[in-house]
């Protein structure tokens, strides 16, 4: 006999039919008037995170909401992640809450707001919350499934009749999905740090993890508690024979030393070739045939200001 009991799957399954962990997102948009409407989301996950020209996110929200509407017009957005506090949870929550225009619901807002960094084009986007700890300011890619014949509603409750796309713009009688390009990544200096300079506990964000409605009443959410690091199993790094192996084959000219191929041992052996790639690329541009412990320092130490600049 088995352990478990069969649930019955409905609408919304991922908190009425579950248990399942989510973001807390505020998304800003512009509203129709040109001031900054904020919205609270949790459907709302990494889509291209490699491999593509550009990296996005995936939101899915009711196509009748301000903030869908708010993208159908303009394609502009910014999600806001805040830390754990229960005041700020508590207008999240309140800013969450489906039924009031964007003027109603931004009357008494308690967020501070400013400009992000993606404007410095000109471009008019909405501000970001000036209390996150990370901001992706990000833009529509409404190119993607002809996204762009969805045009915005505004006030259509009743829920909006077919065709709808599969995966980008209207896709239901009451849902929208947007696949949305990730601009800028903005960070407070701490948890920039805390990512270029080496990830300790103490350094990152308290960041609430939510359950959504569990019923009529209530909005659930767990506090932050002090995240724990795991160490990789043992067995699980690539012994050094194996990498010189690897490494040595990847191109006929530029060759790996001994010592390069220590500082590899544990990258997962399914991005080594990868990994290897890269140095091969660096080194042929810069007119390097053996790639020693050195060069790879100088490839690492190039990696890390690249980053620091994104």
């Amino acid at each position: 006999m088995s352990s478990f009991k069969d649930m019955r799957i409905v609408d919304n399954f991922y908190q009425t039919s579950s248990f399942f962990p989510m973001p807390t997102v505020l998304i800003s948009t512009l509203a129709e008037d040109g001031s900054t409407s904020i919205g609270s989301y949790s459907l709302c996950f990494p889509y291209y995170i490699a491999g593509k020209g550009y990296y996005a996110m995936l939101l899915e929200c009711r196509n009748s909401s301000n903030t869908a509407q708010n993208i159908l017009r303009t394609g502009k957005c910014a999600l806001n992640f805040l830390e754990d506090d229960r005041a700020d949870f508590k207008e999240t929550v309140r800013l969450g809450f489906p039924g009031e225009t964007s003027a109603e619901k931004m009357k008494n807002c308690k967020f501070q707001l400013e400009d992000g960094l993606a404007c410095a084009d000109g471009t008019a986007r909405p501000k970001v919350i000036s209390k996150a700890f990370q901001v992706f300011e990000c833009t529509w890619d409404d190119s993607l499934e002809n996204g762009y014949e969805d045009k915005a509603r505004i006030g259509q409750l009743e829920g909006v009749e077919p065709p709808y796309k599969d995966f980008n713009g209207i896709t239901s009688k009451f849902g929208c999905h947007f696949i949305l390009k990730v601009e800028k990544i903005l960070m407070k200096e701490k948890y920039w740090n805390t990512i270029i300079n080496g990830v300790k506990a103490k350094g990152f964000p308290k960041v609430p993890v939510d359950y959504g409605y569990r019923d009529s009443t209530n909005f659930w959410y767990t506090k932050f508690t002090k995240p724990i690091a795991e160490k990789i199993p043992a067995g699980k790094e690539a012994d050094l024979g194996s990498v010189m192996y690897a490494a040595n084959r990847v191109d006929d000219v530029v060759k790996f030393s001994e010592d390069a191929c220590e500082t590899l041992v544990k990258v997962p052996r399914v991005f080594l070739k990868l990994v290897l790639q890269g140095c091969v690329d660096w080194a042929k541009e810069n007119n390097c045939t053996l790639i020693t412990a050195k060069e790879m320092q100088i490839i690492n130490d190039k990696r890390k200001a690249e980053k620091g600049k994104k």
